[in-house]
């Protein structure tokens, strides 16, 4: 009989993690993945230490930071980095494009590093530079960030008046989305507004994921995700990723992050000012400095408000629809008892201390990533194959 141990349960599972922004700190910090003296949230390490198998880095642009003309340019950067910690440590890492590869990277003991870009305005409008990224190995795109696109609504500025919106997607961000569907690389509906999810769901061939979302019946943020919404992904046969941003998974905390922002963001504008004299964009550890020092203010939130967003997504969407989405790197501080990927054991020790069993347990760190990573694969329009000599 399997063990229901839960450190042995979670030490016998594939866990994916389908969100980190480390790739940031690659080219802005020229950062060691496998280097334990680097620290954050998320190495080599701690990846090991708390069995992460594999991980999609997040290949994100700051458009405040880059004009739109330049976000390609500092999209293939990213990738570029992430790519080169391959390079530099065969012997540990391991690029994974497919659901088979994360399953044999496993087996070889391997942690498998692959690749989703966080908004749609990395590929500049161009469905060729969609194409691209894919044959460099991205396999999904957030469709928005936190900004709305020339061809998708974010969700980050719906109700600001001064930014053109669409009404969720247009004609060309259909196209978008149907030729991510042809190329197999997942949809992912993090950040996009309410109507753009309606959109996706409307039109995709394919199941889709939300890379890093939570509930929002338990967390009132418009990133998250509401109960129909959660219903709708389950009939699709996506995935949700629980975020561990204290901002999305509590509510006392969401209000004091809010309440926060006008002297966050006079910081902010006076960083920016700062490094625009100097004619640079500002590096992501500045201004996340920032974030920290006021999320230290607010105090840590509690574990178990994480784990109810969980249970929460379990309760509504089925088993078969959750996933983990950590954020790890991007935010400015995880909740308490996550310090780092070492301590991801705690949530499947948690879950299982409230009832799910240890086959959930495998479908929640993995499994049902890989199950929709294999649908969007089967869903690809494959060219056919020409005989020899055979017209074409």
């Amino acid at each position: 009989m399997p063990s229901q141990d839960p450190l042995a349960v979670h030490a016998d599972a594939i866990v994916i993690d389908t969100h980190a922004d480390t790739p940031q700190r690659f080219i802005d910090e020229h950062w060691n993945f496998t280097d334990p003296l680097q620290g954050g949230m998320l190495n080599y390490e701690t990846a090991r230490k708390g069995n992460l198998n594999a991980q999609f880095f997040s290949i994100w642009v700051d458009p405040s930071q880059y004009p739109a003309n330049a976000s390609a340019r500092r999209t293939m950067e990213l990738i570029d980095g992430t790519l080169e910690q391959v390079r530099r440590a065969p012997d540990k890492l391991r690029l994974c494009t497919s659901a088979d590869q994360i399953v044999a990277g496993h087996n070889d003991g391997k942690f498998c590093v692959m690749m989703g870009i966080e908004g749609g305005h990395s590929i500049e409008n161009s469905l060729g530079l969609l194409r691209d990224y894919y044959r460099l190995g991205v396999r999904y795109m957030t469709l928005t960030w936190s900004n709305t696109n020339d061809w998708a609504d974010s969700s980050g500025d719906i109700d600001d008046a001064t930014v053109k919106h669409h009404n969720g997607l247009t004609p060309f961000g259909k196209q978008v989305v149907a030729e991510m569907n042809r190329l197999g690389m997942m949809v992912d509906i993090s950040h996009v507004s309410d109507k753009t999810f309606w959109d996706v769901i409307e039109i995709t061939k394919a199941p889709i994921i939300a890379s890093h979302s939570s509930a929002r019946a338990l967390t009132n943020a418009g990133r998250n995700m509401t109960d129909d919404m959660l219903r709708a992904v389950a009939k699709n046969n996506g995935v949700v990723m629980v975020n561990f941003f204290p901002a999305f998974i509590d509510e006392q905390w969401r209000l004091a992050w809010n309440a926060s922002k006008p002297e966050r963001q006079k910081a902010q504008d006076a960083l920016e000012a700062e490094y625009k004299a100097k004619g640079q964009p500002v590096p992501f550890e500045a201004s996340d400095k920032i974030d920290r020092e006021f999320a230290a203010l607010i105090g840590r939130a509690p574990f178990n408000s994480l784990i109810d967003h969980f249970d929460h997504v379990i309760k509504v969407a089925g088993i078969d629809h959750v996933g983990i989405g950590t954020d790890f790197d991007g935010i400015p501080v995880p909740p308490a008892g996550i310090d780092s990927a070492a301590d991801l054991p705690k949530v499947t020790e948690a879950l299982m201390a409230r009832g799910h069993s240890a086959d959930d347990m495998r479908k929640l760190l993995g499994g049902n990533l890989l199950r929709v990573f294999r649908a969007v694969e089967a869903a690809q329009q494959k060219p056919p194959v020409i005989a020899p000599g055979q017209a074409q």
